[in-house]
């Protein structure tokens, strides 16, 4: 702590090479220079200099605009091939990566019309969501990467401690790091706070306080917070510990020669013994990071599959409410409700 090093808090901004420029921009101008120089090289026989700079001038600045353009935290570089592949991606897509089966000839009466758009497979990064065999964590099924666990962590105050204190937490924070042995990521997520059900039990409780000062105030707090949601973007920060476990373990010559390492496949290993090896493995890690963060007063509470469902849904589309607990999976099987459960609202017969 004697030469503190002041670190961005953007940990994957790119390396600066040469004049304040990353190898991605350092790419692209050389792109077009190598490209302006040719055309040159092809025309200057026959195109004055300054007809050439005219033509030249769109070019440059375009490859400016791209290398130094930023929209939304992504250089436009990265939008534009976002752009080129959302295009030629299909625009209908299906659960099933490769749909090959036609559509049966019965189903095929019943259409209104006749579409020959292709239909694409959704390619998805998860495969589900399940619970844990030998804990309350939900498990995310990777695929080819292997299992992986999510837990809520709570946040200390670190400016407010004392030089030893915040020496104290560096260490412990330092220890955790040196005992992982697989990948984890610590995730930092804004999300629209919703205050509609606190504000709610405030109206609801406010009657039965004990003083009539103390339900004034309590009505009056529910106001301001109404208030406050319709005047201003409520938002609430969320730290995410992601604990992920592949379907093999890395040996230390895989992981030293890092080029040759190749994508693991989904072996028999994968279901079976095979995923409660890796599902232990998730949760003795888990334990570890409860153990050894709580020492520091960092509380870690694991997410069961609901609850990893519906962060992963948010992550994906943020400005819809999240699904209802109770709704059914895409593979669970839909069955008919038992007797007289909807008889009240007069559904069924």
């Amino acid at each position: 702590m004697t030469n503190p090093v002041r670190i961005p808090s953007d940990v994957d901004r790119e390396d600066r090479l040469v004049a304040n420029l990353t190898g991605r921009q350092l790419g692209i101008f050389t792109a077009a220079g190598l490209l302006l120089y040719g055309v040159w090289s092809l025309t200057h026989t026959v195109l004055p200099i300054p007809v050439f700079a005219v033509l030249a001038l769109p070019v440059a600045a375009g490859a400016v605009v791209l290398a130094l353009g930023h929209r939304d935290g992504l250089s436009l570089d990265k939008l534009l091939l976002a752009a080129l592949r959302q295009r030629l991606t299909p625009r209908r897509q299906t659960a099933a990566l490769h749909p090959t089966k036609a559509v049966p000839t019965w189903l095929r009466a019943h259409a209104t019309a006749d579409s020959t758009e292709e239909i694409g497979g959704l390619e998805l990064p998860v495969a589900g969501v399940e619970p844990s065999g030998t804990a309350e964590a939900g498990v995310v099924d990777l695929g080819e990467d292997g299992l992986a666990v999510v837990a809520v962590a709570s946040t200390v105050n670190f400016a407010l401690r004392t030089p030893a204190e915040q020496e104290n937490l560096v260490t412990a924070f330092g220890r955790y790091l040196h005992s992982l042995t697989a990948s984890a990521q610590l995730l930092v997520r804004t999300q629209r706070l919703e205050l509609s059900g606190h504000i709610g039990e405030l109206r609801d409780h406010a009657p039965r306080l004990p003083h009539p000062a103390l339900e004034q105030a309590a009505l009056e707090h529910a106001d301001y917070l109404t208030q406050l949601g319709q005047s201003t973007d409520l938002l609430r920060r969320q730290v995410l510990l992601v604990l992920r476990e592949p379907w093999h373990p890395a040996s230390p010559t895989t992981s030293v020669r890092w080029w040759a390492r190749r994508r693991p496949t989904r072996a028999p290993e994968a279901t079976g013994s095979g995923r409660r090896a890796v599902e232990s493995r998730l949760v003795r890690r888990l334990s570890e990071a409860v153990e050894l963060l709580g020492s520091v007063g960092i509380t870690l509470t694991p997410l069961d599959a609901g609850q990893a469902t519906t962060v992963l849904a948010t992550a994906c589309n943020p400005h819809t409410p999240p699904p209802p607990a109770d709704l059914a999976g895409p593979d669970e099987v839909i069955t008919t409700p038992r007797s007289g459960e909807f008889a009240e609202e007069g559904s069924w017969a």
